[in-house]
């Protein structure tokens, strides 16, 4: 079982930037595919990006080219790096993490931290 824990959100104004981090428990974190997520008021969770534990990339089109996810796994986190944030880059991020073992898919969540856009 792994225990995901975020930081970094707060308030940015439009065009600006915001660094959250995701830090992870367990001694087998390289082999799990981290992701971001997030969920505004209303509306679904959404994916953001995620990275698997080979290091593949994959990002919703809302976030190419703004935001850039990275993993370190000698520090067991993983990051996301979001730049030109827009007010509707608000909402409550989620670091989830996904491991297959066997034939059983595990996931698990963050408590969210919540990233606000606004001027």
């Amino acid at each position: 079982q792994v225990q995901l824990v975020e930081s970094g959100g707060g308030l940015a104004q439009p065009g600006g930037s915001l660094r959250l981090s995701c830090a992870a428990s367990g001694s087998i974190f390289s082999r799990y595919n981290m992701g971001w997520y997030r969920q505004a008021p209303g509306k679904q969770r959404e994916l953001v990006a995620i990275i698997s534990s080979e290091g593949n990339l994959n990002y919703a089109d809302s976030a190419k080219g703004r935001f850039t996810i990275s993993r370190d796994n000698a520090k067991n986190t993983v990051s996301l790096q979001m730049n030109s944030l827009k007010p509707e880059d608000t909402a409550v991020y989620y670091c989830h993490a996904n491991i297959r073992l066997i034939d059983l898919t595990y996931n698990y969540w963050g408590q969210g931290t919540q990233v606000s856009v606004s001027s």
